[in-house]
């Protein structure tokens, strides 16, 4: 399960985070009390100067960022497995060259 970020930077989409270990997370998504979990350690997010609940949704905006062109490079390489696959059936019915020898 995605970690749901304070601020509304992100939505939970059910992806999994197997893939990049999270290392930063909301650990109180469902109270009030909104708590960034960072490396380990645990910061009551409304008591961060702005600047640093900035820094937070740039995080969040690079974690979603990240998704989509994970997402992107999987349809791409879908898309190129199925190019090959035709090309393969197609170049059957065609001679090869003869081996250079």
């Amino acid at each position: 399960m995605s970690p749901k970020w304070p601020f509304g930077g992100s939505e939970n989409t059910g992806d999994t985070q197997e893939q990049i270990p999270p290392t930063m997370t909301d650990s109180a998504a469902n109270n009030n009390d909104p708590v960034l979990t960072f490396e380990g350690k645990r910061y009551d997010l409304r008591t961060l100067p702005d600047e640093l609940k900035e820094l937070v949704r740039g995080m969040q905006v690079a974690d979603a960022q990240l998704r989509m062109h994970e997402d992107t490079l999987k349809v791409l390489a879908l898309g190129r497995q199925t190019l090959a696959m035709q090309l393969n059936e197609k170049l059957k019915g065609v001679d090869p060259l003869p081996d250079a020898e």
